[in-house]
């Protein structure tokens, strides 16, 4: 059993826990919740004895942490799962830690295959997920075989079926007379799992008291009572019966009532002595989320406004559109080609030796399609032809090119003269 008494810490002129007293029953899992910064990371700090209390004390077993012989054989905590070696591997990790415990190195083995890492045991922590680091921090804490567990966020990182397993694992560790406290944010998961909580706000407790009692105390229990909709004097008229015999009705924005302040049973009678048909009369009971708001409400620190926006949104000119995204931009094998300079030109080619193609992105390489001299090369793609017999006609050559105008803009084509291919031997007409 975990044993609290006035628990105050204090760094400097900040409190982050005072006068905290509470119990950790074995048997049982019990919750520790409360917002961020109220101080649950400290006050499992100083029972494991991490931490010195400023003022009163707390027990594990009727002695302190450090006073226990062979600590780890007794408690077994999970505080932060990344503070493992990262150079070393999952077993080599629970070997050492076996290793100064006195603990068998068979009993590693049987850990591992726990929380099932056996196939990775021999993988190095350093490139763990979230999910399997926290795997590991359980086999830590299991390592003892201890009868006090600590946990801290146990099901932070894992996937559906962990958080199952976990659920599970905790639940079969109370039963087996185990003391286990678990801190977590995850109410859905505290109400599936939890029995007892122990909630505080600001390092001081608010609650201490069963699951299903936090509920009850900390939220109002209400019927849903719903009439046809297409009779909405039938809704007024057992409005005003239900209110006449003390019941507290107030209309949900569904068309259905919220009545308070009478049983279920009283609330059928009075309908069918009214003559009032109902479509719908169930229980509802708050969640374990809604209690712990409403619990919470004033002990949170950290509080999210409005994001405004103001000024910063200018409106677009009239005609204009928000740029389109690239696919790729950005990417190390993204290419975008320059844009064409004024006056429709193409860029200049960079200037090389005479008859030497410019150097590529690869070295120097020819331009595509260019052969010796600078002149147009056969397409390397194009369908070969095949080779000419011996005495066979040859295909008439191309005239010669114009010879190159001088620097300068070149002189335009007429607009009446014809174009021709220079490839075929005459301009056919």
């Amino acid at each position: 059993m975990i044993e609290a008494v006035g628990l105050t810490k204090r760094y400097g002129d900040k409190t982050a826990v005072y006068n905290l007293s509470f119990q950790v029953r074995p048997g049982a899992v019990t919750g520790f919740l409360g917002p961020n910064g109220s101080g649950k990371s400290t006050t499992m700090r100083m029972i494991l004895g991490l931490d010195n209390p400023t003022a009163g004390h707390v027990t594990i077993g009727g002695h302190p942490y450090r006073r226990l012989p062979n600590a780890a054989r007794h408690v077994g905590a999970l505080l932060d799962a990344k503070a493992v070696h990262g150079g070393r591997s999952a077993r080599n990790h629970l070997l050492s830690l076996a290793q100064l415990s006195g603990i068998p190195a068979r009993r590693v083995d049987e850990v591992l295959g726990v929380v099932g890492l056996q196939d990775v045991a021999r993988r190095r922590s350093k490139g763990f997920s979230l999910g399997m680091g926290q795997r590991l921090g359980i086999a830590a804490a299991l390592l003892g075989d201890p009868q006090v567990l600590l946990f801290d966020e146990p099901v932070n990182g894992l996937d559906p079926e962990g958080i199952h397993w976990v659920r599970n694992l905790m639940k079969a560790l109370a039963a087996e007379g185990r003391t286990v406290f678990v801190s977590s944010h995850l109410m859905s998961e505290m109400a599936l799992t939890a029995d007892h909580l122990i909630v505080i706000g600001r390092g001081q407790l608010l609650s201490d008291m069963s699951v299903k009692d936090f509920i009850s105390a900390n939220s109002a229990d209400f019927a849903r009572v719903r009439t046809p909709d297409t009779e909405p004097q039938l809704r007024e008229k057992l409005t005003s019966a239900l209110t006449e015999v003390g019941g507290n009705v107030l209309p949900e924005q569904d068309g259905a009532l919220r009545v308070t302040g009478l049983p279920l049973p009283r609330i059928s009678d009075i309908a069918h002595d009214t003559g009032v048909r109902l479509w719908e009369l169930s229980p509802h009971q708050a969640s374990l989320e809604e209690a712990y708001m409403r619990m919470t409400q004033g002990a949170v620190d950290y509080r999210s406004t409005d994001d405004r926006k103001a000024g910063l949104q200018q409106p677009l000119p009239p005609g204009a559109q928000p740029p389109m995204p690239v696919p790729g931009q950005g990417q190390p094998d993204w290419y975008a080609p320059p844009p064409p300079q004024q006056g429709g030109r193409p860029f200049a080619a960079p200037q090389g030796a005479p008859g030497q193609a410019p150097a590529g992105p690869y070295g120097a390489q020819a331009a595509p399609g260019a052969g010796p001299g600078g002149q147009q090369a056969a397409n390397p793609y194009a369908a070969q032809q095949p080779p000419t017999a011996p005495g066979a006609p040859q295909p008439p050559e191309a005239p010669a090119a114009a010879p190159a105008q001088p620097s300068g803009a070149p002189a335009p084509l007429p607009a009446s003269a014809p174009v021709t291919d220079p490839t075929k031997p005459e301009d056919a007409r």
